[in-house]
């Protein structure tokens, strides 16, 4: 039998991976995390949700003002209409708009604070697991482990190994997106100083507008409407970004940073998320398309619960248990659906034109929406969750309380 060099192994160092290894490494066990890439390394999703913030709490994160800019607030817009409506979200937790290179080097730099191992550079080319312990192969070596947390993001390392992965249609289809600098209008002024992320609505999706520190901006399109292939590029992004007078208000005089960039193959859930001797966080368990900024969010918490499980079984010899993570699926599946429905009803419904617009008109409602907006997916006392959940929306959003 060959002795396991490791207690954990975690495949990737983005927000979940390092979660995970930091808060296994706080309880004394030998961690290493593996990365393909080298930090910092670019990467787009740079809204965080308010609910993150125990999780960095326990991480031992500190803010630096700095480098991260307050996120106060989320407004959803449609230009043509003229209607727009604001939810506060710095209650109880302040959230911050993040460049994702920087913090994500922040959170591996405190893994490996906390005694965490990490090998960049690297990345694994098979998995093997057996009663006893799991063999990891790399493009540079031979690793013995005795759990494996699968932290690959999109990737989705043990999710495509076990033929788990789902796709969840009918959600944003890609995203067309770059970086602009020296944005200083009036405009862009204004957006620093309130720290809201803007929404704009448009016929083929939804625009994100994220205020970044340095008089920068991250700009990008989400499409949800079946589009021609030759038709996905830049030229798309540019139509919408000029055809918008909030962003040619705030772009004015601003410089495109890089190229266009796109992203597809959103959304899917990984049914296979956990079993002997591994277990999947983050993006590896299920992503989301991004309308709600939530996959820092389900990173975070999905890898807390992750470790919080780990600990226990790695003292007491039973991690080999391959229901060991069965006892969390109904807390992700809660945290994860809701969302799901909530992104889902948001295209089908048309739920920011019938919903949202009118929530003024009822402090309950808008309270409810704030909540699932700040990451507050299971404290029970939502209504409009709960609705989400049982499929009275159906009905079409604007049916509660006479909306």
């Amino acid at each position: 039998m060959t002795i396991p060099n490791y207690d954990v192994i975690v495949a990737g160092s983005g927000p979940a991976g390092s979660t995970a290894a930091t808060l296994l490494a706080q309880r004394n066990h030998k961690v290493l995390i593996i990365e393909r890439s080298r930090h910092p390394r670019f990467h787009i999703g740079e809204s965080m949700l308010p609910l993150s913030t125990p999780v960095f709490n326990r991480l031992g994160i500190q803010w630096d003002r700095k480098r991260y800019l307050h996120k106060n607030g989320a407004q959803f817009i449609d230009e043509k209409g003229g209607q727009q409506v604001r939810f506060c979200l710095n209650g109880q937790y302040q959230p911050y708009q993040v460049e994702r290179a920087c913090f994500d080097h922040m959170l591996v730099n405190n893994a490996v604070s906390h005694g965490v191992e990490l090998q960049q550079e690297e990345s694994v080319r098979a998995v093997d697991i057996d009663t006893d312990s799991v063999q990891v192969t790399t493009d540079l070596g031979r690793y013995c482990t005795r759990y494996l947390i699968d932290a690959t993001g999109r990737s989705t390392l043990m999710g495509r190994k076990q033929t788990g992965i789902e796709r969840i249609e009918n959600l944003g289809r890609f995203a067309l997106y770059t970086h602009y600098r020296n944005a200083s209008s009036t405009t862009a002024r204004e957006l620093y100083l309130a720290g809201d992320i803007k929404v704009l609505m448009v016929d083929i999706g939804w625009i994100w507008i994220i205020p970044l520190i340095d008089s920068r901006l991250s700009i990008g399109l989400v499409v949800q409407q079946p589009i021609d292939s030759s038709q996905r590029g830049a030229a798309l992004y540019e139509h919408y970004k000029n055809a918008s007078p909030i962003l040619t208000e705030l772009l004015a005089g601003a410089e495109q940073e890089t190229a266009v960039r796109a992203e597809a193959d959103f959304s899917f859930i990984n049914t296979r998320r956990h079993g002997r001797r591994y277990a999947c966080c983050g993006d590896a368990a299920g992503f989301l398309d991004p309308i709600f900024s939530s996959g820092v969010f389900l990173a975070v918490t999905s890898a807390e619960r992750v470790a919080d499980r780990m600990h226990p079984a790695l003292a007491n010899g039973t991690e080999g248990d391959p229901t060991l993570h069965a006892a969390d699926d109904d807390h992700y599946n809660l945290g994860f659906r809701s969302m799901q429905l909530f992104v889902e009803r948001y295209y089908q419904y048309d739920m920011v034109h019938h919903l949202f617009f009118e929530a003024d008109r009822s402090e309950d409602i808008k309270n409810d929406i704030a909540a699932l907006l700040s990451g507050d997916l299971w404290r029970g006392n939502n209504e409009f969750q709960r609705m989400l959940l049982e499929g009275r929306q159906n009905r079409g959003p604007g049916a509660r309380r006479g909306l």
